[in-house]
């Protein structure tokens, strides 16, 4: 009698054990890649998603963010991707986003929160998949405490890239910098400055159309300088085909006077510069048309292939909360995605005057970008139109091709890659 009652007590215990074991045993993945630390906090807010929900446990998967571009797009294909994802190819990646308006509590308050953002996750639809976790717009930075040193004065607003240009290489010259002007290897980051000088990038019905004089004029100045030393082979040329590749931390370790690249490095380089110099957020230089960068941003969203839908709501709904969001957007000192956010109530968690500078400085050219970019924004199949220009551009400047074998071969890799997608 002793040892049954010890194993009706035993098997109780194993039964309690058993019963909590299974309070967490949906796993939600979630494959995220940082700008700068913000998973950190992005992981700081689950952890209390996940003390109010103890029967869901979530893992960020921190990944490169070339996997995000290459590798993510081939899982989804294959239906083994992960829960939810952090994204920046935002309506291309869209038909394998799950709709979220059936998991969430109030979809209203995400059409208020989010609405025109959710287009770039929809273009087709009134379909909710996701929430941007930042809102980004490209621009240049440039080393301010060089400009000082060399006795060189900085352009001021309303300045063109060629008059940049020439102050960079005025800079470099006198100070013996290695690499007077680099941009991120990005066929979004030189759209922005090509549609600045007249490109229109899609023709009278609204279909893409990639080459026109306005891109070939900013691809022209791409091309001369790497040619003559403005901007180095070396960045560019150490990948090829559409791999991106990012100037960060040449610029940030002094090597560079000025980086094209965007608002998402603001939190990096405060905590990777710090006051080592004065990292300084410029205005979009001018084309002949414009003085615009390119809008965008990343997006967490919602994968359709997912086996714990009401699971994925539960935890949308509550990353998307104002406060959790004005706490992510503060600490990690991004632009808000989220319209309420935008005009008021992100206390931004830094002391540092350059980000305050660019955070600013961001924030103001908004209201300056043309509207062709934000159309191109919107494009689902902008991916397309991005890769085959910056593929084909870097195949002319390491002398792979002409720069007029590259156009007609970056027509001829959108109209191919678009008759590919129809037939999917």
């Amino acid at each position: 009698m002793f040892n049954f009652k010890r194993l009706l007590a035993t098997t109780s215990v194993l039964a309690t054990l058993a019963a909590t074991s299974a309070l967490a045993e949906t796993e939600l993945r979630m494959m995220w890649y940082n700008d700068g630390s913000e998973s950190e906090v992005m992981q700081s807010i689950i952890d209390r998603f996940e003390a109010k929900n103890p029967d869901i446990s979530v893992v960020i998967d921190v990944v490169p963010y070339k996997s995000i571009m290459e590798s993510l797009p081939i899982q989804l294909a294959a239906g083994a991707g992960p829960d939810l994802a952090r994204v920046t190819d935002l309506g291309g990646l869209s038909k394998y986003y799950m709709d979220l308006t059936p998991h969430i509590s109030d979809s209203a308050y995400w059409e208020a929160s989010f609405g025109p953002f959710l287009d770039w996750l929809a273009p087709d639809s009134d379909r909710i998949s996701g929430f941007m976790t930042q809102l980004t717009v490209t621009g240049p930075y440039v080393n301010k405490t060089f400009f000082e040193q060399a006795g060189v004065a900085m352009p001021g607003d309303g300045a063109t890239w060629d008059e940049w240009a020439t102050a960079a290489n005025d800079v470099a010259d006198k100070l013996d910098i290695p690499i007077p002007m680099a941009w991120d290897r990005s066929g979004h980051r030189v759209s922005g400055p090509a549609i600045a000088m007249g490109a229109k990038m899609f023709n009278a019905d609204g279909e893409p159309a990639l080459v026109d004089d306005g891109l070939k004029e900013m691809a022209q100045r791409l091309y001369d300088w790497h040619q003559d030393g403005t901007m180095t082979k070396e960045l560019w040329g150490s990948v090829s085909g559409s791999s991106y590749l990012g100037a960060n931390e040449d610029f940030a370790n002094g090597q560079v006077v000025m980086y094209m690249s965007g608002s998402w490095q603001i939190g990096q380089f405060s905590g990777t510069i710090g006051d080592a110099f004065d990292w300084w957020a410029v205005p979009a230089p001018c084309g002949a048309v414009a003085c615009t960068g390119m809008p965008g941003g990343a997006a967490l969203v919602a994968m359709k292939d997912t086996k714990h839908p009401e699971e994925v709501g539960k935890l949308m709904d509550f990353l998307a909360q104002e406060e959790n969001l004005a706490e992510f957007y503060g600490k990690n000192l991004f632009i808000p995605g989220h319209l309420k956010l935008a005009t008021g109530g992100v206390d931004f968690a830094t002391d540092d005057a350059r980000a305050k500078h660019a955070l600013s400085t961001f924030a103001g050219a908004v209201p300056k970008i043309s509207p062709t970019a934000f159309d191109l924004q919107g494009y689902p199949n902008n991916r397309i139109m991005f890769n085959a220009l910056i593929s084909r551009l870097n195949e002319a400047i390491v002398g792979e091709l002409t720069l007029e074998q590259a156009y007609v071969r970056m027509e001829e890799d959108v109209a191919k890659q678009l008759a590919a997608k129809a037939v999917d």
